[in-house]
Parts: structure tokens; C-alpha cells; sequence
């Protein structure tokens, strides 16, 4: 009998934890048997999606909003924390843009909103900035571009850690720029950088390309001012030793 089930789901696409569950459920009639069934299989798949979702995203750790404080974040007033905590912002295609210095809790709430995303059935990819650069002049050098950059037209954002941190070459440059172009009012895009953008022509020294590169990002773009001190001083382990 068993095996017949197993059949009919493979037929069906249907995972085998439905006839798991098949086994669990109290019911009264044949529909509500079929509707409690369904359901279960609806959030087995919900969680497979989710798994999967995350699991693309290769977020280097994984953070949520839980614990984290945001006072001081100043927020624009075209913004608001719930908003960012919905990521309604997505569905908008708008971009998010973190600035500040080190350690203010920038990354922490860049892959917070991403883990989110992907909670919410939202494809995600984490990059720090020079692996994303490191990886597509790569893929360029083996001639496999069109089929990495492929990727970035089924996400739905895309997160650039780390922004500015290192200088990239020329050709580098232009194919981040290919990114931000193929980004621009079809998915969102969340950068974080400690750098203003008077400064970013120090990353790709052309100031033709820094300027369609911030024009592109800017449009439909809020930003995040993070002040204060250093999350990760406050947070050491050594505190309080130099005291």
C-alpha cells in the first residue's frame, strides 16, 4: 500500500512527508482530511523554499532582527523600521544604501533584511563587494560571464557588504557597473560603505563610470546614516581590561 503512495507522489511531485503526515491527522470527513493534508504539505514546501532561499544566499553569518538595536540609524522620512522589517522596499525595487564607519551594525541589518527576504520567499545573494568583483572578472577571464551574471536576473536583491573598502581595477569596475545596470529598476540593491560618494571615484578611478554608477544606484534609493560607537567594541569580550 506504501508503495502505491510513494508512486502517485513522485507522479504528482508531491514529497514523501505528505504520506508522513497523512498518518497524523484527526479528521471528521473526507474534506477536512484533504484540506489538513494540503496545508501540511503547503508548509513543508513553504520551509523547503525558505531553506533553500538562505541557503543560496551564502550570507556569511546569518542574522536576524532579533536583539538588534537601531537608535542609532537615522532613517529618512521616506522610510520607516517596519518598513525596512517587511521589506516592502523590495516590492518597490527601491535600494537601500548604509553609510557609516566600521562596526556601526551596517552588515548586521543588511543580512537581517536579506534573511528576511528569504523568509518571505524573496531570492536573495550576499556578496562582499571585492568577492563579487574577484568573482566576475573570473568568470570573465573563462569566459563564463553571461552565465554568472544569469544569476543576478533572478534575484529579487541583491546585497553589496563592505562597498569601497578596496579599490578594484578597471575592468573590474565595469563589469560591477554591468551589475548595478542589470540591478536598476528590475530588483533591489542594498550597499554598505563607510565611504561618501565624493570619495567613490577613489574606488574605480573613472569619474564617467563613479557617476553612472552612483546615478543608477541613487535613483529610487534611501539612506541610512549609522552613527554612534562601534558595535563591536561595545560588544568585546575586552571591554573592560584596559580600565
Amino acid at each position: 500500500m506504501e508503495d502505491i503512495l510513494i508512486y502517485y507522489c513522485k507522479q504528482l511531485k508531491l514529497g514523501s512527508t505528505i504520506i508522513t503526515n497523512a498518518k497524523t491527522i484527526k479528521y471528521e470527513s473526507n474534506e477536512t482530511f484533504l484540506i489538513e493534508l494540503l496545508r501540511l504539505e503547503l508548509e513543508n514546501r513553504e520551509l523547503k523554499r525558505r531553506n533553500l532561499n538562505l541557503k543560496q544566499a551564502n550570507f556569511d553569518v546569518v542574522k536576524t532582527f532579533e536583539g538588534y538595536k537601531a537608535e542609532n540609524v537615522v532613517i529618512p522620512d521616506t522610510l520607516n523600521l517596519q518598513d525596512i522589517k517587511e521589506c516592502n522596499f523590495i516590492d518597490r525595487k527601491e535600494n537601500l544604501i548604509f553609510y557609516g564607519p566600521t562596526g556601526r551594525g551596517k552588515t548586521h541589518l543588511a543580512t537581517a533584511i536579506g534573511v528576511e527576504a528569504c523568509n518571505r520567499g524573496k531570492r536573495v545573494k550576499f556578496y562582499r563587494t571585492v568577492a563579487l568583483v574577484n568573482d566576475l572578472v573570473e568568470a570573465k577571464q573563462n569566459g563564463n560571464i553571461k552565465k554568472f551574471t544569469k544569476v543576478f536576473e533572478k534575484l529579487d536583491l541583491l546585497i553589496c557588504d563592505e562597498w569601497g573598502y578596496i579599490p578594484v581595477d578597471k575592468d573590474g569596475a565595469k563589469l560591477l557597473f554591468q551589475v548595478v545596470s542589470e540591478c536598476y529598476e528590475r530588483r533591489s540593491v542594498i550597499i554598505t560603505t563607510n565611504l561618501e560618494f565624493g570619495n567613490w571615484n577613489g574606488i574605480f578611478y573613472d569619474e564617467k563610470l563613479t557617476a553612472a554608477i552612483i546615478d543608477r544606484l541613487v535613483h529610487h534609493s534611501h539612506l541610512l546614516l549609522f552613527d554612534g560607537t562601534s558595535y563591536r567594541l561595545e560588544n568585546s569580550l575586552m571591554k573592560g581590561i584596559a580600565k
